[in-house]
């Protein structure tokens, strides 16, 4: 017999968790006791909103559940706001949370707090476990319900006793949930009704979400859309999908989106929706969408076909299998001068934006420059705010790439701990966060986890001394009344990474950047580079 907190550990073991994310206490210690006697790799991540996020990363990369750690009360409060982060973004995530013992609990005793009840509206399901016995079917569980249909965050709740307990181990070989049985394979007659609608349509369009990303379909839709030659446009998690200079790729739509890509939306008359929710930072009005275009909505949760937008064929089931057999049944669709069009109007929105010349950096153009500088793998993580927006229309993403960023819920914070983990997932790639100055000081004590891992992140600070996008909000609509944007007091960036042993510079004009993002683009160790940005500059133009 061995202990419950082994237990857990050997569950992980088959599971084939090498690497975990967390933040130890008094209620989790028998569990990393347990993690002590293993030969599975502990990040210590310093604020356990972080080990959440970068699990997340780590998740992204290899597309199956990552684990992150905490203990009860505040260390498993702090975790919520990952864990629900990765659920608004679908990402599958294992929480593992230490609790007060089975008898306590319901006294308010010290750091006691009812996680599995906060977390409930944010998880595909949540354990309070009171039966040690009972660990390893609810891992087996946790791990088939996260990574399987519209994936997410299981949460695993043990109460500090409970990993004390001497149990039998013994690990399922498989699962059987009968309530819980995703639809993988589409309907063969709404798939052959599909191919129909898009073998008649003059203006057919395809919206890519980061549905097709989690089914690890990239290459599916890729193919599909060059063997009938429809164009796409993306959602924002759904950014990365077509590579950026692809001639049938038309930019990010919704309301921070390419010009292109929202005209074409508007003029389609069938679309295909793959594996995106459309969600209202996506369809900006219901008058987005001409009354008379087709929606065609493919995604693998039933629930999401028809919530945010009227569907006229419905299909349930996984973008990888479905593309495939579509791509079988279907072949060119036939040009028009639609086409040509978009293509003509997507080179107008990539013309290059020329750099400032008032001393400050055009974080349009210097994206641009810098995407071009890096390996075609980069994986490219943006934090919320304008920097965001810049990355997402100006950062060229190239065959091969990532871009990686919170769509769902927009935290900030949530880009350096998802570099790390990204970069623990795939050393090989290259792994660039973009941030701002106000989302950078919600993670800057991350650079010592970089630095005690020996994490080769490279960080970009778009440093304008605002809450830029609250800023360009309050320009735009609250007639330019600035109130509580300004970021006075923040600290010199680049001294503050010197600090912890990281390279850094500041770049303040066009002439400076070339010679930084090569700087940057060379290094073979950490390195963050603050580039000084007009108060003023603007998410679009």
């Amino acid at each position: 017999m061995i202990k419950a907190a082994e237990a857990m550990v050997k569950c992980l073991n088959h599971e084939g968790i090498k690497v975990v994310f967390g933040y130890p206490g008094a209620a989790i210690c028998p569990f990393f006791d347990a993690l002590y006697a293993s030969d599975m790799h502990h990040v210590l991540v310093r604020h356990e909103a972080n080990a959440g996020h970068a699990a997340s990363g780590y998740a992204r990369i290899t597309n199956k559940p990552a684990v992150c750690i905490a203990t009860s009360g505040p260390g498993a409060t702090n975790l919520l706001t990952a864990i629900a982060t990765a659920y608004a973004d679908s990402i599958p995530l294992i929480c593992i949370t230490g609790q007060v013992s089975t008898d306590q609990i319901g006294g308010d005793v010290f750091q006691e707090a009812d996680i599995t009840g906060a977390a409930e509206p944010f998880v595909k399901h949540s354990y309070l476990v009171k039966d040690a016995a009972s660990l390893p079917r609810i891992f087996k569980e946790a791990f088939y319900l996260a990574g399987t249909g519209r994936k997410g965050p299981v949460l695993i709740d043990v109460p500090v006793d409970v990993q004390n307990t001497l149990i039998d181990f013994s690990y399922p070989e498989t699962i059987q949930m009968r309530t819980y049985k995703p639809t993988i394979k589409g309907n063969p007659i709404q798939i052959r009704k599909i191919c129909e609608m898009l073998r008649a349509a003059k203006r057919p369009l395809i919206c890519a979400g980061g549905g097709v990303f989690l089914s690890g379909a990239q290459e599916e839709l890729l193919a599909f859309a060059e063997k009938t030659q429809i164009p796409v446009v993306s959602t924002m998690m759904g950014l990365g999908i077509m590579p950026s200079a692809h001639p049938l790729y038309l930019g990010m739509l919704g309301m921070h989106g390419t010009s292109t890509a929202n005209t074409a939306v508007h003029d389609c008359d069938v679309m295909l929706l793959v594996g995106a929710r459309v969600g209202d930072r996506a369809v900006r009005s219901p008058k987005f969408l001409a009354e008379s275009t087709t929606i065609i909505h493919m995604d693998i949760d039933p629930a999401e076909i028809g919530k945010n937008i009227n569907t006229d064929i419905p299909l349930v089931g996984d973008c990888e299998a479905i593309l495939t057999e579509m791509a079988a049944l279907m072949e060119q669709v036939p040009a028009s001068g639609w086409h040509a069009a978009l293509a003509e109007q997507r080179a107008q929105d990539n013309a290059i934006y020329a750099p400032h010349e008032d001393g400050s950096i055009n974080p349009k153009a210097f994206l641009r420059d810098l995407s071009a500088k890096l390996p075609e793998n980069t994986v490219c993580v943006a934090d919320v705010g304008q920097n965001q927006i810049w990355s997402c229309n100006h950062f060229g993403i190239r065959k091969n790439g990532r871009f990686l960023t919170t769509g769902g819920m927009g935290t900030m914070g949530y880009s350096v701990p998802c570099g790390i983990g990204a970069k623990m997932a795939d050393p090989s790639r290259e792994v660039v966060v973009i941030c701002g100055d106000g989302s950078f000081q919600m993670q800057m004590m991350e650079l010592a986890t970089m630095m005690q891992e020996g994490i080769t992140v490279k960080i970009v600070i778009f440093a304008n001394t605002r809450l830029g996008m609250v800023r360009e909000i309050q320009t735009m609509r609250y007639g330019d009344r600035q109130m509580a944007v300004h970021l006075d007091g923040s600290p010199d960036f680049a001294a503050l990474a010197r600090a912890y042993g990281i390279e850094s510079d500041n770049v303040y004009t066009a002439a400076e950047a070339e010679e930084k993002m090569e700087k940057l683009a060379s290094s073979d160790k950490p390195y963050l580079l603050v580039c000084h940005v007009d108060p003023m500059e603007a998410t679009l133009s």
